[in-house]
Protein backbone atom coordinates (compact mmCIF):
# COMPACT_ATOMS: atom_id res chain seq x y z
CA UNK A 1 0.00 0.00 0.00
CA UNK A 2 1.24 3.46 -1.38
CA UNK A 3 1.80 5.74 1.43
CA UNK A 4 0.39 9.43 1.45
CA UNK A 5 3.73 11.84 0.74
CA UNK A 6 3.78 14.43 3.90
CA UNK A 7 2.81 17.79 3.51
CA UNK A 8 5.06 20.91 3.72
CA UNK A 9 5.11 22.55 6.28
CA UNK A 10 4.34 25.51 4.81
CA UNK A 11 1.72 24.30 2.64
CA UNK A 12 0.09 23.12 6.76
CA UNK A 13 0.59 26.32 7.47
CA UNK A 14 -1.29 27.86 4.58
CA UNK A 15 -4.55 25.16 5.71
CA UNK A 16 -4.34 26.53 8.81
CA UNK A 17 -4.57 29.94 7.70
CA UNK A 18 -0.95 31.58 8.29
CA UNK A 19 -1.48 34.54 6.18
CA UNK A 20 2.79 34.65 6.39
CA UNK A 21 3.22 31.69 4.84
CA UNK A 22 0.72 32.95 2.34
CA UNK A 23 2.71 35.76 1.37
CA UNK A 24 5.81 33.59 1.23
CA UNK A 25 4.69 30.89 -0.84
CA UNK A 26 3.21 33.41 -3.32
CA UNK A 27 6.60 34.86 -3.03
CA UNK A 28 7.74 32.20 -4.42
CA UNK A 29 5.55 31.14 -7.14
CA UNK A 30 5.97 34.36 -8.63
CA UNK A 31 9.71 34.28 -8.56
CA UNK A 32 9.72 30.50 -9.84
CA UNK A 33 11.42 29.13 -7.18
CA UNK A 34 11.37 25.28 -7.42
CA UNK A 35 10.96 24.90 -3.82
CA UNK A 36 7.31 25.95 -4.01
CA UNK A 37 6.52 23.13 -6.19
CA UNK A 38 6.04 20.56 -3.38
CA UNK A 39 4.05 23.08 -1.59
CA UNK A 40 1.82 23.94 -4.45
CA UNK A 41 1.53 20.01 -5.50
CA UNK A 42 0.17 19.07 -1.99
CA UNK A 43 -2.40 22.22 -1.85
CA UNK A 44 -3.80 21.49 -5.35
CA UNK A 45 -6.06 18.28 -4.02
CA UNK A 46 -7.18 20.73 -1.56
CA UNK A 47 -8.55 23.55 -3.76
CA UNK A 48 -12.56 23.93 -3.84
CA UNK A 49 -13.31 25.09 -7.46
CA UNK A 50 -14.21 28.64 -5.28
CA UNK A 51 -15.55 31.29 -8.07
CA UNK A 52 -12.51 33.24 -9.90
CA UNK A 53 -14.09 36.27 -10.49
CA UNK A 54 -11.78 38.37 -13.50
CA UNK A 55 -12.08 42.17 -13.61
CA UNK A 56 -10.56 43.16 -17.24
CA UNK A 57 -11.33 46.55 -19.26
CA UNK A 58 -9.52 49.34 -20.82
CA UNK A 59 -7.25 51.68 -18.52
CA UNK A 60 -8.97 54.33 -16.99
CA UNK A 61 -12.19 52.65 -16.24
CA UNK A 62 -12.46 52.24 -12.76
CA UNK A 63 -11.86 48.45 -12.15
CA UNK A 64 -9.96 49.17 -8.78
CA UNK A 65 -12.77 51.68 -7.40
CA UNK A 66 -15.43 49.15 -8.07
CA UNK A 67 -13.12 46.04 -7.22
CA UNK A 68 -12.93 47.91 -3.79
CA UNK A 69 -16.58 48.56 -3.34
CA UNK A 70 -17.15 44.55 -4.47
CA UNK A 71 -15.06 43.61 -2.07
CA UNK A 72 -16.85 45.66 0.63
CA UNK A 73 -20.43 43.64 -0.94
CA UNK A 74 -18.75 40.73 -0.42
CA UNK A 75 -17.63 40.97 3.36
CA UNK A 76 -21.12 42.20 4.08
CA UNK A 77 -22.34 39.17 2.98
CA UNK A 78 -19.48 37.47 5.23
CA UNK A 79 -17.98 35.93 1.85
CA UNK A 80 -13.75 36.12 2.04
CA UNK A 81 -12.27 37.50 -0.26
CA UNK A 82 -8.59 37.19 -1.64
CA UNK A 83 -7.29 39.57 -4.72
CA UNK A 84 -4.71 39.38 -6.99
CA UNK A 85 -4.24 42.67 -9.15
CA UNK A 86 -1.75 41.96 -11.98
CA UNK A 87 0.02 44.95 -12.94
CA UNK A 88 1.78 45.63 -15.91
CA UNK A 89 5.50 45.53 -16.41
CA UNK A 90 8.61 45.76 -18.51
CA UNK A 91 9.36 42.66 -20.63
CA UNK A 92 12.72 43.20 -19.96
CA UNK A 93 13.59 43.87 -16.59
CA UNK A 94 10.07 42.36 -14.85
CA UNK A 95 9.39 45.40 -12.86
CA UNK A 96 6.07 46.49 -12.16
CA UNK A 97 4.85 49.71 -13.71
CA UNK A 98 1.43 50.69 -11.95
CA UNK A 99 2.28 49.35 -8.39
CA UNK A 100 -0.76 48.38 -5.94
CA UNK A 101 -3.19 50.18 -8.04
CA UNK A 102 -6.28 49.11 -5.48
CA UNK A 103 -6.88 50.92 -2.51
CA UNK A 104 -8.96 49.02 -0.38
CA UNK A 105 -11.04 50.56 2.18
CA UNK A 106 -11.21 48.19 4.60
CA UNK A 107 -11.38 48.02 8.64
CA UNK A 108 -7.80 47.49 10.02
CA UNK A 109 -7.10 43.33 10.84
CA UNK A 110 -9.96 42.36 8.67
CA UNK A 111 -8.47 39.06 8.01
CA UNK A 112 -11.02 38.46 5.39
CA UNK A 113 -9.73 40.20 2.94
CA UNK A 114 -6.21 39.22 1.13
CA UNK A 115 -4.66 41.34 -1.17
CA UNK A 116 -1.55 40.72 -3.42
CA UNK A 117 0.08 43.08 -6.82
CA UNK A 118 1.74 40.82 -9.34
CA UNK A 119 3.80 41.43 -12.04
CA UNK A 120 2.78 40.65 -15.67
CA UNK A 121 6.46 40.22 -16.67
CA UNK A 122 6.01 40.61 -19.82
CA UNK A 123 3.01 38.11 -20.19
CA UNK A 124 0.49 38.11 -23.72
CA UNK A 125 -2.81 38.36 -22.43
CA UNK A 126 -2.23 40.75 -19.44
CA UNK A 127 -2.22 37.42 -17.27
CA UNK A 128 1.24 36.54 -14.91
CA UNK A 129 2.60 32.93 -15.55
CA UNK A 130 1.98 33.02 -11.96
CA UNK A 131 -1.64 33.37 -11.49
CA UNK A 132 -3.18 30.88 -12.16
CA UNK A 133 -1.32 29.00 -8.97
CA UNK A 134 -1.54 32.02 -7.28
CA UNK A 135 -5.80 31.54 -7.45
CA UNK A 136 -5.31 28.01 -6.51
CA UNK A 137 -3.05 28.27 -3.07
CA UNK A 138 -5.86 31.34 -2.37
CA UNK A 139 -8.60 28.93 -2.94
CA UNK A 140 -6.90 26.06 -0.64
CA UNK A 141 -6.46 28.66 1.77
CA UNK A 142 -10.04 29.20 2.71
CA UNK A 143 -11.20 32.14 0.67
CA UNK A 144 -14.78 31.99 -0.64
CA UNK A 145 -14.09 34.23 -3.70
CA UNK A 146 -11.14 34.85 -5.73
CA UNK A 147 -10.99 38.30 -7.65
CA UNK A 148 -8.41 38.87 -10.27
CA UNK A 149 -7.65 42.39 -11.87
CA UNK A 150 -5.84 41.93 -15.44
CA UNK A 151 -3.69 44.89 -16.59
CA UNK A 152 -6.05 46.80 -18.80
CA UNK A 153 -4.60 47.61 -21.48
CA UNK A 154 -7.90 47.27 -23.72
CA UNK A 155 -6.50 45.20 -26.87
CA UNK A 156 -5.19 41.53 -24.83
CA UNK A 157 -6.53 41.30 -21.96
CA UNK A 158 -9.09 38.03 -23.31
CA UNK A 159 -6.59 35.58 -21.60
CA UNK A 160 -8.37 36.01 -18.34
CA UNK A 161 -11.01 33.78 -19.35
CA UNK A 162 -8.18 31.11 -19.00
CA UNK A 163 -7.94 32.57 -15.29
CA UNK A 164 -11.74 33.31 -14.20
CA UNK A 165 -14.50 31.33 -13.95
CA UNK A 166 -16.69 34.36 -14.45
CA UNK A 167 -15.12 37.38 -16.90
CA UNK A 168 -16.64 41.09 -16.27
CA UNK A 169 -15.42 43.53 -18.76
CA UNK A 170 -15.60 47.06 -17.14
CA UNK A 171 -16.11 49.78 -19.81
CA UNK A 172 -17.21 53.80 -19.45
CA UNK A 173 -19.81 55.51 -21.30
CA UNK A 174 -17.76 58.48 -22.99
CA UNK A 175 -15.24 56.28 -24.73
CA UNK A 176 -17.22 54.72 -26.88
CA UNK A 177 -15.49 51.40 -25.53
CA UNK A 178 -18.81 49.36 -26.41
CA UNK A 179 -17.70 49.26 -29.78
CA UNK A 180 -13.83 48.92 -29.23
CA UNK A 181 -15.01 45.74 -27.06
CA UNK A 182 -15.89 44.06 -30.75
CA UNK A 183 -12.12 44.85 -31.81
CA UNK A 184 -10.32 43.59 -28.59
CA UNK A 185 -11.86 40.83 -28.66
CA UNK A 186 -13.16 41.52 -25.17
CA UNK A 187 -16.88 40.62 -26.56
CA UNK A 188 -15.82 36.88 -26.76
CA UNK A 189 -15.05 36.81 -23.28
CA UNK A 190 -17.67 38.50 -21.23
CA UNK A 191 -19.81 37.09 -18.57
CA UNK A 192 -21.29 40.14 -17.64
CA UNK A 193 -20.77 43.67 -18.94
CA UNK A 194 -20.45 46.55 -16.53
CA UNK A 195 -21.19 49.91 -17.34
CA UNK A 196 -18.90 51.70 -15.12
CA UNK A 197 -19.62 55.53 -14.20
CA UNK A 198 -23.02 55.27 -14.54
CA UNK A 199 -23.63 59.11 -13.30
CA UNK A 200 -21.99 60.46 -16.38
CA UNK A 201 -23.91 61.59 -19.44
CA UNK A 202 -24.52 58.41 -21.60
CA UNK A 203 -24.23 55.69 -19.54
CA UNK A 204 -27.83 54.82 -20.05
CA UNK A 205 -27.04 54.87 -23.98
CA UNK A 206 -24.12 53.00 -23.65
CA UNK A 207 -25.95 50.02 -21.46
CA UNK A 208 -28.87 50.21 -24.22
CA UNK A 209 -25.69 49.90 -27.23
CA UNK A 210 -24.52 46.79 -25.05
CA UNK A 211 -27.65 44.81 -24.36
CA UNK A 212 -28.46 45.20 -28.24
CA UNK A 213 -25.04 44.31 -29.43
CA UNK A 214 -25.12 41.55 -26.89
CA UNK A 215 -29.04 40.02 -28.00
CA UNK A 216 -27.23 40.04 -31.65
CA UNK A 217 -24.71 38.19 -30.33
CA UNK A 218 -24.21 34.26 -30.39
CA UNK A 219 -23.42 33.72 -26.58
CA UNK A 220 -21.21 31.30 -25.03
CA UNK A 221 -22.54 27.66 -24.40
CA UNK A 222 -25.74 28.82 -23.27
CA UNK A 223 -25.10 31.99 -21.90
CA UNK A 224 -26.16 35.54 -22.88
CA UNK A 225 -23.64 37.74 -21.08
CA UNK A 226 -26.03 40.43 -18.86
CA UNK A 227 -25.70 44.38 -18.63
CA UNK A 228 -25.21 46.19 -15.72
CA UNK A 229 -24.44 49.55 -14.73
CA UNK A 230 -22.57 50.90 -11.91
CA UNK A 231 -21.08 54.19 -10.06
CA UNK A 232 -18.07 54.18 -7.59
CA UNK A 233 -18.80 57.70 -6.54
CA UNK A 234 -22.50 57.43 -5.84
CA UNK A 235 -22.11 54.40 -5.28
CA UNK A 236 -25.09 52.12 -7.39
CA UNK A 237 -25.20 48.85 -8.71
CA UNK A 238 -22.31 46.83 -7.10
CA UNK A 239 -25.45 44.38 -5.77
CA UNK A 240 -26.70 44.05 -9.28
CA UNK A 241 -23.32 43.72 -10.65
CA UNK A 242 -22.64 40.71 -7.88
CA UNK A 243 -25.49 39.14 -8.71
CA UNK A 244 -25.30 38.60 -12.10
CA UNK A 245 -21.76 37.27 -11.33
CA UNK A 246 -23.52 34.82 -9.09
CA UNK A 247 -26.26 34.15 -11.64
CA UNK A 248 -23.80 33.05 -14.37
CA UNK A 249 -21.72 30.61 -11.40
CA UNK A 250 -25.14 29.06 -10.89
CA UNK A 251 -25.48 28.53 -15.01
CA UNK A 252 -22.03 26.59 -14.85
CA UNK A 253 -23.51 24.33 -11.84
CA UNK A 254 -26.82 23.98 -13.38
CA UNK A 255 -25.49 23.65 -17.30
CA UNK A 256 -22.88 21.44 -16.29
CA UNK A 257 -20.17 23.99 -18.05
CA UNK A 258 -18.20 23.76 -14.94
CA UNK A 259 -16.34 20.95 -15.27
CA UNK A 260 -16.17 21.28 -19.10
CA UNK A 261 -14.57 24.81 -18.67
CA UNK A 262 -12.26 23.85 -16.23
CA UNK A 263 -11.12 20.95 -18.41
CA UNK A 264 -10.18 23.99 -21.10
CA UNK A 265 -8.78 25.81 -18.98
CA UNK A 266 -6.23 23.59 -17.33
CA UNK A 267 -5.76 21.85 -21.01
CA UNK A 268 -4.20 25.47 -21.93
CA UNK A 269 -2.17 25.55 -18.68
CA UNK A 270 -0.64 22.57 -19.38
CA UNK A 271 0.32 23.34 -22.72
CA UNK A 272 1.31 26.70 -21.51
CA UNK A 273 3.93 25.27 -18.89
CA UNK A 274 5.14 22.79 -21.46
CA UNK A 275 6.02 25.84 -23.79
CA UNK A 276 7.56 27.16 -21.40
CA UNK A 277 9.80 24.43 -20.24
CA UNK A 278 11.12 23.29 -23.89
CA UNK A 279 11.31 27.05 -25.36
CA UNK A 280 13.57 27.73 -22.00
CA UNK A 281 15.99 24.42 -22.63
CA UNK A 282 15.67 24.93 -26.11
CA UNK A 283 16.88 28.97 -25.98
CA UNK A 284 19.95 27.95 -24.01
CA UNK A 285 20.79 25.10 -26.09
CA UNK A 286 20.59 27.51 -29.26
CA UNK A 287 23.62 29.03 -27.48
CA UNK A 288 25.33 25.91 -25.75
CA UNK A 289 24.76 22.79 -28.02
CA UNK A 290 27.19 23.06 -31.18
CA UNK A 291 25.03 21.35 -33.66
CA UNK A 292 22.19 23.76 -32.94
CA UNK A 293 24.61 26.96 -32.58
CA UNK A 294 25.72 26.31 -36.09
CA UNK A 295 22.02 25.86 -36.95
CA UNK A 296 21.24 29.50 -35.39
CA UNK A 297 24.33 30.47 -37.26
CA UNK A 298 22.64 29.31 -40.87
CA UNK A 299 19.51 32.08 -39.54
CA UNK A 300 21.84 34.29 -38.64
CA UNK A 301 24.02 34.43 -42.09
CA UNK A 302 20.34 34.31 -44.13
CA UNK A 303 21.40 30.78 -45.61
CA UNK A 304 17.69 29.52 -44.30
CA UNK A 305 14.91 31.82 -42.60
CA UNK A 306 13.57 31.36 -38.56
CA UNK A 307 10.55 29.31 -39.97
CA UNK A 308 12.84 26.47 -41.78
CA UNK A 309 15.34 25.98 -38.65
CA UNK A 310 12.04 25.69 -36.51
CA UNK A 311 11.01 22.88 -38.94
CA UNK A 312 14.31 21.10 -38.73
CA UNK A 313 14.29 21.13 -34.66
CA UNK A 314 10.90 19.49 -34.65
CA UNK A 315 11.94 16.92 -36.85
CA UNK A 316 13.61 13.03 -35.42
CA UNK A 317 17.44 12.91 -34.53
CA UNK A 318 19.51 16.03 -34.91
CA UNK A 319 19.28 18.98 -36.87
CA UNK A 320 20.25 19.29 -40.56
Amino acid sequence: MTRAAPIPAAARAILDGDRRALARVISQIEDRDPTAAPITRALYPRTHAVPVVGVTGPLGVGKSSLINLLVGRLRALDRTVGIVAVDPSSPYSGGSVLGDRIRLDRPAGDGGVYFRSMASRGEAGGIAAATREVTRVLDAAGFDVVIVETVGSGQVDVAVRDVATTSVVVLVPHLGDEVQTLKAGLFEIADVFCVNKADLPGADLARRDLAELVRLGAGRAGWTPRVVSTSTTQPAGIDELWENIEAHEKFLDDSGQRPLEERRRLSSEIVELVRERVGRRLSDRLERDPSLRGLLDEVVARRIDPRTAAERLDRPGPPR
